[in-house]
């Protein structure tokens, strides 16, 4: 392990007791049993619901790397793909990203595709690039359409929530003129970065805030009706919370996600707070968990054979 990856996770493990500790002066008055009765009161059709968004979240999340992989010019299948996309977020979204980037699963995958260490690599900054610049468009958005919502956060004038708002969109608006340009690449030392094809563009401002979207709809579905403040302020909860799920870089956001949703939606009962939160996490974090390791073991199985098969029947001369 690299010093940089040591410090990482040193920062996101005090993130995380830190966290875990105003979590539990928040909820120390609240028992269990209020949060079994706030889960066992979401009715059928938002469970149901509230799987259908954590689909889309991960469709979302493959076509990252499909986008990637048509940048590249590649061709590789759909059904490979995803399989990827899916083991790589789900293992890096629970174990963390300062520990595990999933840049190890996507380089055991994709090198037996044919693709080079480079490519790869352009493949794993492209993809997170991606899911940053949906972060800039869809928080850019919010803030500049629902301005007043900057309150459940900081205590500024809405101005500068628009403010801040139309600065997020500016940088995605120039990033979209670069690409329909085509600027000179970026070089920063070794970094050499190109502008990729307008039409790549377009599909990473619609991919990057779909997942985003669609997994804020998995916490809308899982608060009750009579207090839930609506889709708008879910969404820009959710992109605040989990962007600094992401700078502390607690392992799933452990403490993170909790703490800031309890802050900014008072007017909601803890216990139901806290209920959506577990339903997120066990649909969107420790299902696609258990799942991505039989996954991995199936790969891992596969490739075992394939060599043991290679060994046993050597190519004829």
């Amino acid at each position: 392990m690299k010093r940089s990856d040591l410090i990482w996770t040193l920062i996101g493990l005090c993130a995380v007791v830190a966290s875990c500790f105003l979590l539990y002066r928040e909820v120390r008055n609240i028992s269990l049993d209020e949060i079994a009765e706030s889960l066992k009161a979401i009715p059928h059709l938002n469970w149901l619901l509230a799987g259908a968004a954590t689909f889309g979240a991960y469709c979302a999340l493959a076509w990252y790397d499909r986008i990637a992989i048509a940048h590249l010019g590649k061709k590789i299948s759909w059904r490979f793909i995803t399989l990827c996309s899916f083991t790589t977020y789900a293992l890096a979204h629970n174990i963390g990203a300062s520990v595990f980037s999933g840049a190890v699963v996507r380089y055991r995958a994709y090198r037996t595709k044919g693709l080079t260490p480079h490519e790869i690599g352009i493949l794993i900054v492209f993809c997170s690039f991606t899911f940053a610049l949906g972060t800039l468009f869809a928080s850019g958005c919010v803030l500049v359409l629902q301005p007043e919502l900057i309150h459940r956060v900081l205590d500024v004038s809405p101005l500068v929530s628009v403010a801040v708002g139309s600065t997020l969109l500016l940088l995605v608006a120039l990033y979209v003129l670069g690409s329909w340009l085509q600027f000179k690449p970026w070089k920063f030392g070794k970094l050499h970065v190109e502008y990729p094809r307008l039409r790549i563009v377009g599909r990473q401002l619609l991919a990057g805030p779909l997942e985003l979207a669609c997994a804020a709809a998995i916490i809308y579905f899982a608060l009750p009706a009579a207090y839930n403040p609506g889709y708008p302020v879910v969404l820009g909860v959710f992109l605040a919370s989990f962007s600094l799920a992401l700078l502390s870089h607690a392992p799933g956001g452990l403490g993170v996600l909790e703490v800031s949703f309890l802050a900014a939606l008072p007017e909601i009962p803890a216990s139901d707070v806290l209920a959506a939160l577990i339903v997120f996490r066990g649909f969107y974090l420790l299902l696609p968990f258990a799942l991505s390791l039989i996954v991995v073991l199936g790969f891992e199985w596969g490739q075992w054979r394939l060599k043991r098969s290679e060994v046993q029947n050597p190519p004829l001369p």
